[in-house]
């Protein structure tokens, strides 16, 4: 009994201490227990907003509208004017621009985006005072302004020559020209074959671009798909000038009365002449008088006088056949004035193609196919026209192709510095100096 009595009390005290020892274990710990519950309680009650998200589901919400629009002009994002480039402008002598304003038409032809461009500039608030700030250089020289000849082509035999002493100019009183080679020197071209400065192709081809601007920046109407020597140089497609305020003149496309069906006036030979190997609008012109000249839906004159544009403001579709070269000034007179475009002319490329989605606006018909253009304007019309007008009365498509004095958002000057930036970011980034090929998608 004695060892029994022994043995439990033993065992009594054995569990007494680890019971003890237990104890000392929590009181041990018991301090840090009671910081991290401390921390948590402050944490939960104290969390500052932006880390709200560990504890709330986060409020979503899609990048785009849940119901889209009808195609906007802009479809994707575009710089704001503060992220457009600095341009320096020479101050070059009277000779190289201003005297030229004495001819009246200088200002205001098809080709006056040259004028047109430079007063932009010169009011435009990202203008360079300093050029060592300055982005681009750009060099005002007037081309298109003489008249002379008896055709009534612009007589450009002069242009080369101006062009090239206004360059020995700038390179001899600033080191800019010399630094980069005139890379990043923007001129204006806006005549028909751009800086080949010829209005008949082959001698257009058999000139080429002048040697010292092929490294230069050029703004110029000329576009086609295919290689061709008189755009083998870095350049931004520009619309062809028409007057700004061809807005102002008639009611809002969309409140027109349109009672024609078709409307064109401009040269249509009836027997077209070969002119240095080549056929004037390649015949197209004269195939269209042929085929619809006596069908009371086309409103067809040989030449452009009269209510022009009243009647092209009156008018479902504008023709906007190739003249000598592919681009016509109608395209933007069209435009301007709610007219649905009908280019034909194979192989054009058109300007500002991701902003303004010519497709959207305007018909293409190849030259061959004029045979069929009044079957293929009524199957537009029965099928999508009221689509395309909805687009083509879009107010920020007439703005993109106009010139505007004062430079405005939107505007063609604009849009033209929208693509120098692009180019300066490019060539910021390594890509060199690949020639800008905008295709008409």
């Amino acid at each position: 009994m004695k060892l029994m009595a022994r043995r439990a009390q033993l065992q009594h005290h054995q569990c007494h201490q680890h019971l003890s020892l237990k104890a000392l274990h929590l009181r041990k710990y018991y301090k840090w227990i009671l910081w991290l519950a401390l921390f948590i309680y402050l944490f939960l009650t104290t969390t500052p907003t932006s880390y709200s998200f560990l504890f709330h589901p986060l409020d979503l919400k899609p990048l785009l509208p849940a119901k889209t629009n009808p195609p906007a002009l802009i479809q994707s994002p575009q710089p704001s004017s503060a992220a457009l480039p600095k341009i320096y402008v020479y101050d070059l002598p009277s000779r190289y621009n201003k005297d030229w304003l004495s001819n009246s038409r200088c200002g205001s032809h098809l080709f006056a985006s040259e004028v047109a461009i430079h007063e932009a500039l010169l009011g435009y608030p990202g203008r360079a005072v300093d050029p060592n700030e300055a982005d681009f250089f750009f060099v005002p020289v007037y081309v298109s302004c003489n008249f002379s000849t008896p055709n009534g082509f612009p007589s450009l035999h002069h242009a080369r020559p101006l062009l090239s002493s206004a360059v020995d100019f700038v390179s001899s009183h600033l080191p800019f020209w010399n630094r980069s080679h005139g890379r990043d020197h923007v001129f204006v071209a806006s005549h028909d074959y751009g800086a080949c400065f010829h209005a008949m192709e082959d001698v257009a081809i058999a000139d080429g671009i002048p040697v010292f601007m092929k490294r230069s920046i050029i703004l110029q109407t000329f576009g086609v798909r295919p290689p061709h020597p008189c755009q083998q140089a870095e350049h931004v497609l520009i619309p062809p000038y028409v007057p700004p305020d061809i807005e102002d003149e008639w009611p809002a496309p969309e409140n027109a009365r349109r009672d024609i069906f078709v409307f064109f006036r401009g040269k249509m030979e009836v027997h077209p002449k070969n002119v240095s190997g080549r056929f004037y609008s390649k015949r197209v012109r004269t195939e269209i008088w042929r085929r619809y000249s006596g069908n009371p839906r086309f409103r067809l004159q040989r030449k452009r006088s009269g209510d022009y544009r009243a009647e092209m403001a009156r008018s479902v579709f504008c023709l906007c056949p190739l003249g000598w070269a592919p681009w016509s000034p109608r395209l933007v007179e069209a435009v301007a004035l709610g007219c649905v475009p009908v280019i034909v002319a194979d192989g054009i490329r058109l300007p500002f193609p991701e902003s303004l989605r010519w497709p959207e606006i305007s018909l293409a018909v190849a030259e061959a196919d004029v045979g069929r253009l009044e079957a293929t304007l009524d199957h537009v019309t029965a099928t999508n026209l009221s689509a395309i007008q909805k687009n083509l009365w879009d107010p920020a498509r007439r703005r993109a192709l106009l010139f505007r004095r004062r430079m405005a958002e939107g505007d063609a000057m604009w849009h033209v510095l929208t693509k120098l930036q692009g180019m300066r970011l490019r060539r910021s980034s390594g890509d060199g100096e690949a020639v800008r090929t905008d295709t008409w998608r």
